[in-house]
């Protein structure tokens, strides 16, 4: 039985007032996996309850809920969730090119502020959908969290740097691949950020590492020249439940991981950038109240 772990040592980083975990799925009785994704998370659900701990114990103030993979193109989970962590929380949805003016009008008023693209196994839109998705996006001023393997961006930069949509590249990059500062792909990555509506997101290292923890090594490279390059285009989240991990053993710290992750940012300007700045110019949250400390 896989225990999640919520409270702990404090964090070596002071996490600013207003600080936003961006990245994290949420989970409420009454709403089944469906075919074409993966299972529930292991353990017991993942819930508002469950999370508001975690927010405790780390510092965050304001979360993003991404659609779960598990719910594939079905939202009511994630629109209950929003309902219940209230205003603190927004959520990132997934439509397609077949969803209403009147869905997206629903989606919105429950807290959506954006849609998700995972092109890998399991995601319930593909890159096949990516213009279709954006234009309905762009209709609503939404951003676009886009996940697919980074090793292939060469591929794709055209049809990214067309996006009239905010959006953000997500988990790193997930370069399966493997990349260094220097490879043609995180140059491209570059091109894409200096277009203006690229973000990167600092999450789930550990789904793409290849030389693994405590330090990720081949990611923290990467991770390290874009903070150097654009902090002001850097957000970060916490990947919480862990969906990949099935047993204790695999269950990482989240206290360490976000010292960890956080420390490959220069100092405590672009700190505050990715954690409070970013998040609601990409978001569009509002500007956190007596947020300077």
């Amino acid at each position: 039985m896989l225990t999640r772990t919520l409270s702990g040592r404090p964090l070596k980083t002071r996490l600013p007032k207003g600080a936003v975990d961006t990245q994290m799925h949420m989970y409420l009785p009454g709403y089944p996996a469906l075919p074409g994704g993966p299972g529930l998370p292991a353990g017991a659900l993942p819930d508002p309850d469950q999370y508001r701990q975690l927010m405790r114990w780390l510092g965050i103030d304001r979360v993003i809920i991404t659609q779960g993979n598990a719910h594939q193109r079905d939202n009511e989970n994630l629109v209950a969730c929003l309902a219940a962590m209230g205003d603190v929380a927004r959520g990132v949805c997934v439509i397609d090119g077949t969803t209403s003016d009147e869905e997206m009008q629903r989606l919105a008023q429950a807290g959506n502020v954006g849609a998700r693209i995972m092109d890998l196994p399991g995601g319930a839109v593909a890159l096949d959908e990516l213009e279709a998705v954006d234009d309905k996006a762009a209709a609503m001023g939404w951003m676009l969290a886009v996940q697919f393997d980074g090793s292939n961006i060469l591929d794709h930069e055209q049809r990214l740097k067309n996006l009239k949509s905010r959006w953000v590249f997500d988990h790193h990059g997930k370069f399966f691949a493997g990349v260094t500062p220097d490879s043609p792909q995180v140059a491209a990555l570059k091109r894409l950020i200096d277009g203006g509506r690229c973000w990167f997101k600092f999450a789930g290292v550990y789904e793409s590492s290849k030389s693994g923890g405590p330090d990720y090594a081949d990611v923290a490279s990467v991770a390290r020249e874009i903070a150097g390059y654009a902090p002001q285009r850097i957000v970060w989240g916490t990947n919480w439940p862990h969906n990949l991990a099935r047993e204790q053993a695999d269950y990482p710290d989240d206290a360490a991981l976000t010292d960890t992750v956080l420390g490959w940012l220069p100092d405590d300007t672009a700190l505050r950038l990715v954690l409070v700045e970013n998040p609601q110019e990409l978001y569009g949250l509002p500007s956190w109240e007596g947020s300077a400390d």
